[in-house]
């Protein structure tokens, strides 16, 4: 039997059902949407107060920044996390908008063929992320987290600078810049590094996404109805 030998989805019955089903699935792209904000917010809120301490007064360390930069390692990696699960109930939410709702405003009727519906059904039969680790990490470093980097590093190199007292050249600046027993080149090294990795993921992350050829593009294919990924 093929997929041919079946009706489209049609009824007050079945729209009615898929109506609640819809709604299910805005309410929770809508719940890990707002943990996606809190952990941005997290990491806001931990730069802000590193930022107070290192800049209360010239004698107080600038350790606190390089401190809250690997706090916000770890919330960019738990941000990920859960973009890829927003992703999952963003996309089932999306397809139930353009086959349904979208026929509806185009004054054709609540109407599902089987070759549009099957994308849907196969995803709830066989649930999986829509997206890598790598590519949810690059677009949050996309959307906030690249600039929160580029402020924290900016933070430290002129705290080092200009604390206690101006430096009068580039090496005494990194003489400042030692943490501990990891002297002062070292640790702006990795800072470096670090921001352009970061830089360069957001990079591949944004090619990706624009070579993206995966269902939802599909789907999407002749109605001129693509949007970039948020």
């Amino acid at each position: 039997m093929t997929d041919s030998d079946f009706d489209p989805v049609a009824g007050s019955k079945e729209v009615g059902a898929l109506a609640h089903l819809y709604r299910a699935e805005v309410y929770r792209s809508t719940i890990w949407r707002q943990r996606l904000d809190m952990t941005t917010n997290w990491t806001v809120v931990s730069t802000g107060i590193a930022l107070s301490v290192s800049f209360a007064s010239a004698n107080a360390s600038p350790l606190p920044i390089p401190l809250v930069g690997l706090l916000t390692i770890m919330f960019l990696s738990l941000e990920a996390r859960r973009y890829r699960y927003f992703a999952v109930w963003k996309f089932r939410a999306r397809l139930l908008e353009l086959a349904i709702m979208v026929p509806i405003l185009r004054g054709e009727g609540a109407n599902i063929p089987v070759d549009r519906g099957s994308a849907l059904s196969d995803d709830y039969i066989r649930p999986r992320h829509r997206i890598s680790v790598w590519r949810a990490l690059g677009q949050r470093l996309r959307r906030n987290y690249l600039w929160i980097f580029g402020i924290q590093y900016a933070a430290y190199v002129g705290k080092v600078w200009i604390h206690p007292i101006e430096a009068v050249n580039f090496d005494q600046m990194l003489e400042r810049a030692h943490i501990g027993p990891v002297s002062g080149p070292v640790t702006l090294t990795l800072g470096t590094l670090l921001l352009l990795a970061s830089f360069a993921l957001t990079i591949w992350s944004w090619r990706m996404d624009r070579r993206d050829t995966s269902t939802m593009l599909d789907y999407l294919e002749g109605e001129d109805l693509a949007e970039d990924p948020a």
